[in-house]
């Protein structure tokens, strides 16, 4: 195989990577964003470090993915002459029915569509990335990498709700979670980088980004997380809040809210942004250093919900033997990583301070000689995973 285009669509965006599958080099990548909105941008980059970035109008996904051959052909490199030889795309949500990488047909795509309706911001917009890449390469394999597949391997205790169960059976509500190919791919290179076999290991993994979840990996395998029916549940984001009381919607809703104003608030308008008027934690956290009382409300929220999931996935996996922090908020702030870790000393959790605030950018250890929990700072790279994960499947 020449090279695997990995497609990653999200509700409002295109992001694209060209992979080398037997090395993982990129070959080229960039991004369509803004779709929807009145003007939309588009960044690309080739091999050779050239970057072309303009504004452009995109309507839809399927607009994104013809733009994104464009900027091919203007790079001088026609996605013809590319020799890709297999399409990786995510999709978020799987539901109960893909529970691994999985190549695309009409019946699969027709699959992804229907769950939209459990994924209405990302699912319907990766089924048109998908339609126009295989109306564009249509000699090629296609695989979907789903979100949810990683956590298909919870136990019914984990995801079941303790609602009505015919009402949930009929709805489809259950704990999916997400981010399931980062906390795979994380899960697996903290097993080599302590040169231990994964299946030996209980590790407890921390992505945090404009996303955030928590994930309770037991021997490879997700046993919990913290995101559910949806990725509003869990860990306070950029955006998105996390764990809230559902009596507080009902009440909102009583109070005049509309459903799609509670969909804006919940996705759009709470987390971080919704504390402090930006959902960029380095923003939050330099608003905090000088002393703004609500920015330092909002870092004292966000690591106290990640410190409640870490202490119920050290009891679900009986102790840990790695807590690994992953993502762009996980993997460079180093101040969140020690109030997380602070006075954690009684579990065995205890990082060293000139570690943690390394300036090194690659998988790392962070906890102190004697700590008896390994804490380990690993890059995530779903890009490369959704490659890996494709080439795998079809050969």
């Amino acid at each position: 195989m020449s090279s695997i285009l990995v497609i990653n669509a999200g509700s409002s965006s295109v992001k694209y990577q060209l992979i080398e599958p037997q090395t993982e080099e990129r070959l080229a990548s960039g991004l369509v964003e803004r779709i929807g909105e009145p003007e939309g941008r588009l960044v690309h980059r080739s091999d050779d470090g050239r970057e072309e970035e303009r504004r452009v109008h995109v309507a839809d996904h399927t607009a994104a993915f013809a733009e994104m051959v464009a900027a091919f052909e203007r790079a001088g490199t026609p996605v013809a002459a590319l020799g890709i030889a297999a399409v990786g795309h995510r999709v978020v949500q799987g539901g109960s029915v893909f529970s691994a990488p999985t190549r695309i047909d009409d019946l699969v795509a027709a699959q992804i569509l229907e769950l939209g309706s459990l994924a209405p911001l990302h699912n319907p917009g990766q089924h048109q990335a998908i339609v126009a890449a295989r109306e564009r390469f249509p000699g090629v394999p296609h695989v979907a990498v789903f979100d949810t597949a990683f956590h298909q391997t919870m136990p019914q205790e984990a995801y079941a709700y303790a609602i009505d169960s015919g009402v949930a059976e009929r709805h489809g509500i259950r704990r999916y979670g997400f981010h399931g190919t980062s906390h795979q791919v994380v899960s697996r290179r903290a097993a080599e980088f302590l040169g231990r076999p994964i299946e030996s290991l209980r590790q407890i993994v921390l992505h945090l980004g404009n996303g955030a979840s928590a994930c309770a990996v037991a021997a490879g395998r997700s046993i919990d997380t913290s995101m559910g029916f949806t990725p509003l549940e869990g860990l306070v984001m950029g955006t998105r809040g996390g764990d809230l009381d559902p009596g507080a919607l009902l009440h909102l809703l009583r109070e005049g809210y509309a459903v799609d104003e509670l969909d804006r608030l919940l996705n759009h308008g709470s987390g971080l942004l919704g504390f402090t008027g930006t959902g960029d934690f380095r923003d939050v956290r330099a608003a905090a250093d000088a002393g703004d009382d609500e920015a330092a409300l909002a870092i004292a929220v966000y690591a106290h919900r990640v410190r409640r999931y870490l202490g119920a996935y050290l009891v679900e996996l009986g102790g840990a033997d790695a807590i690994v922090f992953t993502a762009g908020v996980g993997e460079n702030n180093a101040a969140l990583r020690a109030e997380i870790c602070a006075g954690l000393e009684w579990f065995g959790i205890r990082i060293d301070g000139s570690r943690n605030e390394s300036p090194d950018r690659g998988a790392r250890r962070i906890s102190a000689d004697d700590s008896r929990v390994e804490v380990l700072v690993v890059p995530t790279d779903e890009e490369a995973e959704i490659a890996r994960q494709t080439r795998a499947l079809v050969g």
